[in-house]
């Protein structure tokens, strides 16, 4: 039978514009970093893309490289577009990047106007689309000057193959000198994808100012850590400190670690929640970012992670309790 989207997807999702833009972003999004790549069965990928659809997560967020291998992420969604989106394209945010290694040569990876443009037109390809609604500078290029960067991703706007641009893991300096060369060029940056979460808070010492300050907003990717804020972590960290030998580096398997995750557990289920559904909730808290990122590998964890959304604003003694479990935590993703 043909897929035909709930009808009701956008009654309980929570939408927000990004920065000063016009668009708005759903506060959870769908990355496709991992789980969708050419070696996973089809059918799954779809279901899941299609059950984030019908909850009303209509942002899809790829680069070139997602796999594996690289590119088989967008060759995914591309078929599932195929077969069951297309009459919902106005609906979809669907982003890509480009600038971490795809192919041989010098032309391959990084941020010269070459790489850029091209590996565009692959991944819209690959993608069996027009135009990607966000264009991507994946990563900053220590060797091409930024004006060339940032002046690929403005033709990639004015050839008509986006519609926004952003950058992504760019720190507050980089970001502050490529949103001036943007503005100057009349295509302004959109959004900003910097991995952040509970363990990794490196965007509040400057990057976010920034943003806040050029009216950008932000999707912040792995913000359950990488698997770290779900209630399997510290079950996986009791069992490799008294294994043989560890995946884990000794400093994670500790029992005061441990103990960390374990309040944080019993936190969030004073909130009536899941470790995963408190830290999506951290995320988006005020003050946080405008969407997070989330990676899936089956169609529960969409359907736990988007009820985060149903959970109480965190109180500020909530937040200070946070704060002193985190403190010297460590941040090591399994």
């Amino acid at each position: 039978m043909p897929y035909i989207a709930d009808q009701s997807r956008y009654s309980d999702m929570v939408y927000k514009r990004s920065g000063k833009s016009g668009l708005k972003v759903p506060a959870i999004s769908l990355g496709l970093w991992q789980n969708f790549g050419g070696n996973q069965p089809l059918e799954n990928s779809r279901a899941m893309i299609l059950k984030a659809f019908d909850l009303g997560i209509n942002h899809f967020d790829l680069a070139n490289n997602y796999g594996p291998p690289a590119g088989s992420a967008e060759e995914t969604f591309g078929a599932v577009y195929k077969k069951d989106l297309v009459p919902y394209r106005d609906e979809l945010l669907i982003s890509t990047k480009a600038g971490y290694y795809m192919w041989e040569g010098p032309y391959g990876e990084w941020g010269s106007r070459k790489n850029l443009l091209s590996s565009l037109d692959r991944s819209l390809t690959r993608l069996g689309l027009d135009y990607v609604d966000v264009f991507y500078s994946h990563r900053p290029d220590p060797e091409t000057p930024l004006e060339e960067t940032m002046g690929a991703l403005d033709y990639a706007v004015r050839s008509g193959k986006a519609l926004y641009v952003g950058l992504s893991n760019y720190s507050a300096d980089q970001t502050r000198e490529a949103v001036k060369i943007l503005k100057q060029l009349g295509t302004p940056c959109l959004i900003h994808q910097p991995n952040y979460s509970m363990l990794n808070r490196w965007i509040e010492d400057g990057l976010q100012e920034v943003l806040e300050e050029n009216g950008i907003g932000s999707i912040a990717y792995c913000p359950l850590g990488r698997g770290q804020l779900t209630n399997k972590y510290a079950d996986k960290i009791e069992a490799e400190s008294n294994a043989a030998s560890s995946t884990l580096r000794p400093e994670a398997i500790t029992a005061e670690r441990v103990q960390k995750f374990r309040s944080l557990e019993a936190l969030a289920a004073r909130r009536g929640q899941t470790i995963s559904q408190l830290a999506l909730n951290w995320t988006l808290r005020e003050g946080g970012v405008t969407s997070a990122l989330i990676g899936v590998s089956r169609v529960s964890q969409i359907e736990e992670n988007v009820k985060a959304l149903e959970g109480a604003p965190l109180t500020a003694e909530e937040l200070k309790e946070i704060d002193a479990i985190l403190n010297n935590i460590g941040d090591y993703a399994w």
